[in-house]
């Protein structure tokens, strides 16, 4: 019998090779030559610089599977704790919204709402809280990679999503009780006719659209070292959604949530109809557009003749 060969991740660890595995590509074969003519310290420090796009994708693969196996109580955890945190967001909004509004001028709330609207998610992402339109593209990659099943991968959107969602509805109710502290039901109530007044056609692709910038931002994320580059790749994919006026599921959950609660304008049926269509949309967005896309342009176009 034949013994398994084995090929090296972005880490440095061996993965085995299975006749189900895709085959090895020039970077992996790279990857390996560098393993064992340089001493560990030297690889490393290739870390402080731009990574191949192959080595971003080994990288993706191998976070996307710790998430996949991550425990489940560690999840909920997190994924509420990071539907918290992307509240503070929709709190910086509302409040620039409040605060610009009576001035008329749709140029100035925009871009005032814009220039916050990415705070909560740097907090958020850098922070290493669970974030679902994150994960949309990241953990989709070991399963394309047939490293992990899709079972797995829907478990953890599953997880994710409903503490992202239960996170988002409590930080609603502190930020809805503290308003007489924050001043900012106004902005809360005009955030609230911006995710619902649209058709359901608008919001999806609108929806879509965020996903592919989110999940854009966490591969910038794992290409670039681990400094500021990162938050700068975090605010610029989520300034050009604040931008936009782009639907971000949890982010707009916790919008709509706040609507919600702080006065009467709003009913159940708008929200459960505004959540569902941005986690479909943000969902196809980060999916097919980032995912698929990605991986199937590193891998089929850098496989070994």
């Amino acid at each position: 019998m034949n013994e398994p060969k084995h090929v090296l991740d972005a880490t440095g660890q061996p993965i085995e090779e299975t006749q189900n595995a895709p085959p090895p590509t020039e970077r992996t074969r790279e990857r390996k030559l560098e393993e064992e003519t340089f001493v560990s310290v030297i690889v490393k420090r290739s870390d402080a610089a731009l990574r191949h796009p192959d080595d971003t994708l080994e990288k993706a693969i191998t976070e996307g599977n710790e998430q996949l196996k991550r425990k489940t109580v560690s999840l909920w955890l997190s994924s509420m704790a990071g539907g918290m945190i992307v509240g503070f967001s929709a709190m910086a909004v509302a409040v620039m919204t409040t605060l610009t509004h009576p001035f008329d001028n749709p140029l100035l709330t925009r871009l005032a709402c814009a220039a916050v609207y990415p705070l909560g998610f740097v907090i958020c992402i850098m922070g290493g809280a669970q974030l679902f339109t994150e994960h949309t593209a990241t953990a989709i990659y070991p399963v394309l990679d047939r490293r992990n099943s899709i079972m797995r991968l829907l478990r953890l959107w599953l997880i994710v999503i409903t503490g992202n969602l239960i996170g988002a509805a409590i930080i609603a109710l502190l930020l809805s009780g503290v308003d007489d502290v924050i001043q900012a039901k106004e902005g809360y109530l005009l955030i609230g006719k911006h995710l619902t007044e649209f058709s359901s056609v608008s919001l999806f692709v609108s929806s879509l659209l965020a996903g592919w910038l989110m999940a854009l931002g966490a591969w910038l994320v794992l290409s670039t070292p681990p400094n500021s580059s990162q938050i700068i790749s975090v605010f610029i994919v989520t300034f050009l959604i604040g931008l936009g006026g782009l639907h971000h599921s949890i982010a707009g959950s916790a919008e709509m949530f706040t609507a919600w609660f702080i006065g009467d304008k709003y009913t159940a049926s708008q929200v459960v109809r505004f959540i569902s269509l941005a986690l479909l949309g943000n969902t196809f967005g980060g999916s097919i557009f980032v995912g698929v896309l990605n991986y199937a342009h590193i891998r089929h176009t850098q496989v070994m003749d």
